[in-house]
């Protein structure tokens, strides 16, 4: 069986779809968030798609529930068991302001507000909580995160864009297999003897993932 990844969609709902239809025999597909658009709008796929959050999505309507049918949130610091796979979550950004702030409270203003901005929305952070829930979890097979562990060079040189936090997940919960987006371009390293696979854009590539082995192929979207 193989099973499908994409990176950060941004409201690119026909690439999904495109994709999903050149590739019907997979069963569900991950994703490493950024699922919205910039209205904060998501659509149904033709096959199940499991995803945590970006820092650009509709936390309002993650809050609610209410999302369309076969997109399925993974929440923060759980484990998903998907067909027998089991799959770890750890959505959002890293703020150091807001990293011991209980997840039930992180702030965000009343939506309609003069103040309901994406930047004033903390929800789209994670939280130490969250991560020491990560770090608790054993015999995971695929981790997401929206964030790269360090080193993670834009570009390939410059700016350290990793977060310790996922390196701290990484070295305690060993998963099989690391994927993670925000940074637009696929890239791939062993991270904490962890092999750690960033996805690129949805319009731009996929993977497929080989099972048991998670042995993972880059497919380019054309």
């Amino acid at each position: 069986m193989r099973v499908g990844a994409f990176g950060d969609i941004h409201g690119d709902f026909a690439s999904v779809r495109r994709i999903m239809r050149q590739y019907p025999e997979v069963p569900f597909w991950l994703c490493v968030g950024d699922v919205a658009d910039a209205a904060g709008h998501y659509e149904p796929f033709d096959a199940p798609l499991y995803w945590i959050k970006g820092n650009n999505e509709n936390f309002d309507l993650i809050a609610s529930g209410d999302l369309p049918a076969g997109l399925h949130y993974i929440p923060n610091g759980t484990l998903r068991t998907i067909e027998g796979l089991r799959v770890a979550g750890l959505g959002g950004t890293y703020a150091p302001t807001m990293y011991d702030t209980p997840a039930a409270e992180l702030p965000h203003p009343k939506k309609g507000s003069a103040h309901a901005t994406e930047l004033a929305d903390r929800r789209r952070h994670f939280v130490r909580e969250e991560v020491e829930g990560c770090t608790k979890m054993r015999n995971v097979d695929i981790l997401l995160t929206h964030e790269a562990p360090r080193p993670f060079r834009v570009g390939g040189g410059g700016h350290d864009a990793g977060k310790t936090p996922i390196n701290e997940i990484l070295a305690a919960m060993r998963p099989r297999l690391h994927l993670f987006g925000h940074h637009h371009r696929f890239a791939e390293a062993e991270v904490q003897g962890v092999r750690s696979v960033c996805l690129d854009l949805v319009s731009k590539s996929c993977l497929l993932l080989d099972l048991p082995a998670l042995e993972y192929h880059i497919h380019a979207v054309s």
